[in-house]
């Protein structure tokens, strides 16, 4: 750790540049994923703007627990509904278990108004909040 310092020490441009490449890491992969949405805003987003919540997981993990009102695509067959999603004129949220895959997705996409629930089911699990369990 001592080397460390040291080294910041006598090397003070160095570091400068290092910590603005750990900066801008973070800026463009936060950009790359898309916009976050927490688990409470989900709901002001669906009752003001009637957003259309759309799972990515497969349909086994759909039918064990999701969202109410949302829709299951598995990411899988996102490819095929691209230029359905693409032409709503409602806000899209992306949900997958962790938040990676629903970012992925929504780069694929492309909607101008698309969002990736933070964290994803695990989160919304976490937060106590209820899922609908299918047939």
């Amino acid at each position: 750790m001592e080397r460390w310092f040291e080294f910041m020490g006598n090397h003070p441009f160095l570091f400068g540049i290092l910590a603005v490449l750990v900066v801008v890491f973070f800026i463009i992969e936060g950009q790359r994923n898309g916009r976050k949405i927490s688990p409470q805003s989900l709901g002001i987003l669906v009752k003001a703007k009637n957003a259309m919540l759309i799972d990515l997981r497969d349909a086994k993990d759909f039918r064990e627990g999701h969202i109410s009102g949302s829709r299951n695509i598995p990411y899988s067959q996102i490819t095929k509904h691209v230029d359905e999603l693409k032409a709503s004129d409602r806000p899209l949220v992306f949900i997958c278990n962790l938040g990676q895959v629903a970012g992925s997705a929504l780069q694929q996409v492309g909607h101008a108004d698309a969002y990736r629930l933070d964290g994803g089911i695990t989160n919304w699990k976490a937060q106590g909040l209820p899922l609908v369990k299918s047939k």
